[in-house]
């Protein structure tokens, strides 16, 4: 059964006859009996009773075409629905993010882009790096603002580099320190509060590799999986820590940062997506990107105060 046949037979009880369904749909009559004698023979019943010239419908034939104009009318809906989602109209879009790294961009970036395609339904999801990774496997998000893709990854990932941020040192304020900046050599004796390498892997293997740049090996204490805990635990001073600047955006009222010397160690933010032919709705949301990454850029060179 093909929505012609449909077509051809509601056409024929609209305008009361062959003749005249033919001579409105620009359709040669014959075609159009044979469709609905197509349609009768797959169905097993009469869907008209032939009276003179007129086709009237049998009780069975009314049913049929009662049902016949739903499936239409949800096959014209669909129609314009695949169109709309092609022009990126309407869709949905997952988004993964690292809210402390993020809060000051992503959120005027999403009321642009919603003030654009109002249409689009965004579905948002804060996670560290590695969750963000499971989450692109379960298909939830399409695309993420996180950390690098590890090796692993890298070959079914694009990625749009963001801003470069500065590691920096969170200590309790309980500790007294005068300096701005303290120097890596010095946290030698240090118990250090990271996070663990499964959540955040590029941030593990770079705060392992700046110390024994610097002529140690880290203590590591209470490997963590966020960036709330591990500052917590800064804060009951269980340690000190080594983190990202834009650590800075979180509450965190008894722990003070500073600059670490040298100062010249960074880790990556970007924005990231499956290799594989994007929606029309995550094209849209590259281009906005595109053309607000220099402003982005510009916001975020606070860290480097």
């Amino acid at each position: 059964m093909e929505l012609r046949h449909l077509r051809y037979f509601t056409a024929v009880v609209q305008w009361k006859g062959y003749r005249e369904a033919s001579r409105h749909l620009y359709v040669a009559q014959p075609s159009i009996s044979q469709a609905v004698a197509d349609l009768e023979n797959e169905l097993g019943i009469k869907l008209f009773s032939r009276e003179g010239r007129v086709a009237r419908l049998t009780p069975e034939g009314q049913v049929f075409y009662e049902e016949a104009l739903k499936t239409l009318a949800q096959a014209e809906r669909a129609i314009v629905t695949a169109q709309r989602a092609a022009r990126g109209e309407i869709g949905r879009l997952g988004i993964g993010f690292m809210g402390f790294a993020t809060c000051q961009f992503l959120p005027d970036l999403l009321r642009k882009y919603k003030a654009r395609h109002p249409g689009v339904v965004l579905r948002l999801e804060e996670n560290v790096p590695s969750g963000q990774d499971l989450a692109f496997d379960r298909g939830e998000i399409d695309i993420g603002f996180t950390r690098p893709p590890s090796a692993d990854r890298r070959a079914s990932y694009e990625s749009r580099l963001l801003f470069r941020e500065p590691l920096v040192v969170a200590l309790p304020k309980s500790r007294k320190v005068k300096a701005k900046r303290i120097r890596i050599a010095d946290l030698a004796g240090e118990r250090i509060v990271t996070f663990q390498r499964a959540s955040s892997p590029e941030v593990f293997d770079t705060i392992i590799r700046v110390c024994n740049d610097n002529g140690f090996s880290p203590r590591l204490h209470n490997e963590l999986n966020n960036m709330h805990s591990v500052l917590s635990t800064v804060e009951a001073e269980e340690g000190v820590a080594i983190v990202s600047a834009s650590a800075h955006n979180l509450r965190a009222d008894n722990v003070s940062f500073f600059r670490l010397q040298p100062d010249d160690v960074r880790v990556d933010i970007v924005a990231t997506w499956r290799k594989q032919e994007p929606s029309v709705a995550l094209k849209l949301f590259l281009e906005l990107l595109d053309e607000e990454l220099p402003a982005i850029r510009q916001k975020m060179r606070y860290l480097e105060r």
